[in-house]
């Protein structure tokens, strides 16, 4: 007489449930005697121990967090680890006691993003031998996200866009530095391009193209490779040209007298920027 498959259980109806349709329930394997070492595990190698701290987002003295290589359907998913090669029933009292403050502190830290209803906090342990809990953050008016389900639906759901995804990394980022460590996650940079030279129009031309007149481009980060980032500073047709011609008559000669101040205030503008960057950084 065969087997009698069991039944699909209650929670396949609930409105989280992320599938539909004919369902039925894998059978059973026998136990096994002995369970494979997970990562980390006898003779197995570690990938966090393995891992350098620029694979973060953000580094403490016995902390790190981490987040996926790309965005996934989830507002944010991360993962906080440990330095120490330990599983959660081996820490000490210290590592255990900042345990539960740097849950609270990642707890708050992805609640405060826009669009962030609530932030699930998951440990499984089955992979990896080294302490990892994962934050996943439901995002906000989701109902049918709510529940035991999310991990799920984050393979399910279509990714959020890159540039909204490296922002609120980055914002995580900096509000964990706020208590130390050091934040390794930038926000999308933003490429400005200006026209390379300016003609001088009419006011016939200027009162009827008036939409022509914003002519520089901002461009999200994620579309520029770093190598040509770098290149953007020292790019001459990133600026008006200094070779640019300039009306005949006196307006040349007060022109020439106020170009060293204007250059004096971009140099200074140019320099207050790192500082800002270097102050967010710190």
């Amino acid at each position: 007489m065969p087997d009698t498959p069991p039944s699909v259980p209650d929670f396949t109806q609930w409105p989280s449930f992320p599938f539909e349709g004919d369902l039925r329930v894998k059978p059973l394997d026998e136990p096994v005697p002995f369970e494979p070492p997970r990562r980390g595990e006898a003779d197995r190698e570690c990938t966090a121990c393995n891992a350098p701290d620029e694979a973060y987002i953000w580094v403490g003295e016995r902390w790190r967090v981490r987040a996926m290589d790309r965005p996934t359907g989830l507002p944010m998913v991360l993962i906080l680890e440990s330095r120490s090669h330990l599983d959660l029933g081996d820490l000490p009292n210290l590592l255990a006691a900042e345990l539960g403050v740097m849950t609270v502190r990642l707890e708050r830290a992805i609640r405060s993003l826009d669009g962030v209803a609530r932030v699930h906090v998951n440990r499984w342990g089955d992979g990896s031998a080294h302490l990892h809990l994962w934050f996943l953050a439901r995002p906000y008016g989701r109902l049918q996200l709510r529940g035991t389900f999310l991990s799920l639906w984050d393979s399910i759901l279509p990714p959020i866009s890159e540039d909204r995804w490296r922002e609120n990394l980055a914002m995580v980022a900096a509000w964990l530095a706020e208590f130390g460590g050091r934040p390794l996650a930038e926000p999308p940079r933003i490429k400005w391009q200006a026209p390379s030279s300016f003609s001088p129009a009419s006011p016939v031309d200027a009162a009827e193209e008036p939409e022509e007149e914003p002519a520089s481009v901002i461009e999200a980060a994620d579309e520029i490779p770093e190598s040509e980032a770098a290149q953007d500073v020292s790019d001459p047709s990133a600026g008006p040209s200094g070779d640019d011609p300039s009306p005949e008559g006196g307006p040349e000669a007060s022109e020439e007298q106020e170009e060293p101040e204007d250059a004096a205030t971009a140099g200074e503008a140019e320099d207050d920027q790192p500082r800002a960057a270097r102050t967010r950084e710190g």
